[in-house]
């Protein structure tokens, strides 16, 4: 067995360039920062769409929940704190926190604060 060769897997091409040629020119790829401010820095009709001025459309599938007590995907909200829960040990210990503690997992969240 120590006269097998090992196999050495190679992902990166020896020869690979980061530039393109073009009629015999070498031309060093742009990042897209750099696209974005040569843009910026050009006068442009206010129809045309440009790197920056792509949006994208709002997503059709719903939101996904996420436990506020351990991140898990949560199938169940408490009715009185509006906290995620994931399962019934986590919905107990949603039970026993005190007022400003739920109503701070929510502000993380970025949900409106209980009243």
């Amino acid at each position: 067995m120590g006269n097998e060769q090992e196999k050495k897997f190679v992902f990166k091409v020896a020869k690979f360039e980061h530039t393109s040629k073009s009629n015999n020119k070498k031309r060093a790829w742009r990042s897209l920062k750099q696209i974005l401010t040569m843009e910026r820095a050009l006068i442009w009709p206010d129809d045309a769409v440009l790197y920056y001025s792509i949006n994208a459309p709002p997503s059709f599938k719903p939101n996904r929940k996420y436990s506020d007590i351990s991140g898990l995907m949560a199938p169940y909200t408490d009715p009185y704190s509006k906290l995620f829960y994931a399962n019934v040990d986590e919905y107990a210990t949603i039970q026993k926190l005190p007022m400003d503690i739920s109503a701070g997992y929510l502000q993380l969240r970025g949900a409106s604060s209980i009243i």
